[in-house]
């Protein structure tokens, strides 16, 4: 799906995501000391803003005007502590101007060779000692989970995103904070003909790391 696919997709609604940010990025962030960050395919921006609000100065980043300028009206409204630069550039071929100390990517799904090379730019990004933080429905969510791409080609999982950074022989290193699958609960909605069933299960891949001194 190019730029302009997803600039119709923004524009066709009030909000794609929610306004809040991703459970994982706000979890595995948490505790992390406010520095410089970028949110890589950022979409709206919910995972920027709540960066921002915390502390960090944060540059989002995607392909999509329309999705940005979204971002940029919904943070008038949040209070944030840091700061935010919004930047249209294919999350593919974007390359960051100085080094920083945490990339978030969330739910950037790609096929094999795209998502690789935009796993390397995300990590190239990062200054020594700096966090990548890697989230995306898990190629296992086509068949044991629900929501998410039908399509197994933009699937991924966390030994797939691992795999893309190994292949960069001089790559600097990195120390894997977490690498695995994870289980994302996705309340039911009565309209969505569930009723008062409990929530379901969707199924993600998640990668942090902290790249070496």
């Amino acid at each position: 799906m190019d730029s302009s696919a997803w600039d119709e997709r923004y524009a066709g609604t009030d909000l794609v995501w929610s306004v809040t940010p991703n459970v994982f990025v706000a979890d595995r962030i948490a505790e992390l000391p406010p520095a410089r960050a970028v949110d890589l395919a950022a979409g709206e921006g919910r995972n920027a803003i709540w960066l921002a609000s915390r502390g960090w100065e944060v540059t989002a980043v995607d392909f999509s005007t329309v999705g940005l300028d979204k971002g940029r009206r919904l943070a008038e409204h949040r209070e944030t502590s840091g700061s935010l630069s919004w930047v249209t550039a294919d999350a593919t071929t974007w390359r960051s101007p100085e080094p920083v100390d945490l990339v978030v990517v969330a739910y950037l799904q790609l096929p094999a060779a795209e998502r690789a090379r935009a796993a390397r730019a995300a990590f190239a990004a990062l200054a020594p000692g700096g966090h990548l933080l890697w989230v995306a429905h898990d190629l296992t969510n086509l068949t044991e989970g629900t929501g998410g791409p039908q399509d197994p080609a933009v699937l991924m999982t966390a030994d797939d995103v691992l795999a893309d950074l190994a292949e960069e022989a001089d790559a600097p290193g990195y120390r894997v904070l977490e690498a695995d699958r994870v289980a994302r609960r996705v309340p039911a909605r009565p309209e969505d003909g569930h009723g008062e069933a409990p929530g379901l299960t969707a199924w993600d891949c998640l990668v942090h790391l902290e790249r070496s001194a």
